[in-house]
């Protein structure tokens, strides 16, 4: 069954073209990950301040998977602040 997680980021005043053209230089890293599917990211409108990564896995176990295996990152080197993950299955409404 196909799941969804969105993940919600905090990016400060001045780092969103930053944070785009990080994910932009990186868009196709995940592609070979077993059960990954594809994903989105969401840029805010009107009042909104949140970025969020919109991902699709085949199953929960491949996302588990590939998020034990991903480097830990160096903060000081992030642009943006992880403020929680949003997880959904998709429905097979045939």
């Amino acid at each position: 069954m196909t799941v969804v997680k969105i993940n919600r980021l905090a990016v400060p005043e001045g780092k969103h073209e930053e944070l785009e053209k990080r994910f932009a230089q990186r868009k196709h890293s995940v592609d070979q990950a077993p059960g990954f599917e594809g994903f989105e990211l969401l840029r805010p409108v009107g009042e909104g301040e949140q970025y969020f990564v919109v991902t699709r896995w085949a199953d929960d176990e491949s996302f588990r998977a590939w998020t034990a295996q991903r480097s830990p990152r160096d903060p000081s080197q992030t642009v943006s602040r992880a403020e929680g993950i949003l997880e959904f299955e998709v429905v097979d409404l045939d």
